[in-house]
């Protein structure tokens, strides 16, 4: 009986460790490199899946930048880049941008986009038409939509951003911006309005939930909170699916990463603590 026990111990260490050596080869046998560009509103998720693939696969390298959703798919379509991310699907024609013959679009996230303000903003809900006259230039003092009395500080993202097509399209409802002024200011990125906004006292922008911090404030809107809890009930409308376009199908270790991010592990772990929503939660 002891010699039983003891062949029974032996032969369960060897298959653990045969599946641990077949596990561990199966991960490193990936390899490639991966680059990525394009949308700034999804580098967190990037930067996070890029570090947690990289460990599972260390024969893959990737490198990531974002400098504009529109960027990301003629990246691709230059042959510069891998993966372009993008806030739209930029495989269809949308508002101001021609489709990319060729390109699919892979689906990785539900990206949810509020208006902020600096902290020292009185007002917490904004309408509508109280975004739209802001953003146009129609109204420029917060007295007039119910906060203090000082000058409205625009911060709008340059063209060819996804967080302005989305804003534009469903905070806006298609609603012009303001295109020039004193109390005007453009920025190049996501992380360049997280700045802005936390810098600049009584300015507003617009800014996906991932880089909200305690130093603005994401304003309701129609007197509904910017939250997954709302982008899911279908209350707050604000949101928009991010992409990663890629030239055909993708292949290899292009699409080993993509199918990780995709992967119920991510999705329900690193994404959402990043506030974004897995794509599975919309219906």
């Amino acid at each position: 009986m002891k010699l039983f026990k003891s062949l029974s111990v032996a032969a369960m260490a060897i298959a653990l460790v045969t599946t641990s050596v077949s596990v561990a080869g199966a991960a490193s046998s990936l390899s490639g490199k991966i680059v990525i560009n394009g949308s700034s509103a999804l580098l967190p998720l990037t930067l996070q899946a890029a570090n947690e693939f990289k460990k599972l696969n260390p024969k893959v390298k990737i490198s990531a930048s974002a400098a504009g959703s529109v960027t990301g798919p003629q990246s691709v379509r230059k042959g510069i880049a891998d993966i372009g991310a993008v806030d739209w699907d930029a495989s269809t024609d949308v508002p101001g941008f021609k489709k990319f013959d060729g390109q699919v679009a892979n689906k990785v996230a539900v990206i949810p986009f509020a208006a902020v303000v600096n902290k020292n903003v009185k007002s917490d809900s904004l309408t509508t038409k109280q975004l739209q006259d802001i953003f146009s230039g129609k109204v420029t003092n917060w007295k007039d939509v119910g906060g203090a009395d000082a000058d409205i500080i625009v911060v709008n993202r340059a063209f060819g951003s996804g967080t302005r097509v989305n804003f534009q399209m469903k905070a806006l409802q298609g609603s012009d911006f303001l295109s020039k002024g004193s109390n005007y200011k453009e920025v190049k990125s996501s992380g360049d309005m997280k700045t802005a906004i936390e810098t600049t006292p009584n300015a507003i922008g617009y800014i996906d939930l991932v880089y909200v911090t305690s130093s603005m404030k994401a304003l309701q809107i129609n007197g509904v909170a910017p939250s997954e809890a709302n982008v899911i009930n279908g209350t707050y409308k604000v949101w928009g699916y991010g992409y990663y376009m890629t030239k055909g199908k993708p292949e290899g270790a292009v699409k080993a990463f993509i199918e990780y991010i995709q992967s119920k592990k991510f999705q329900n772990g690193s994404l959402k603590k990043l506030k974004f929503i897995p794509i599975s939660a919309i219906k």
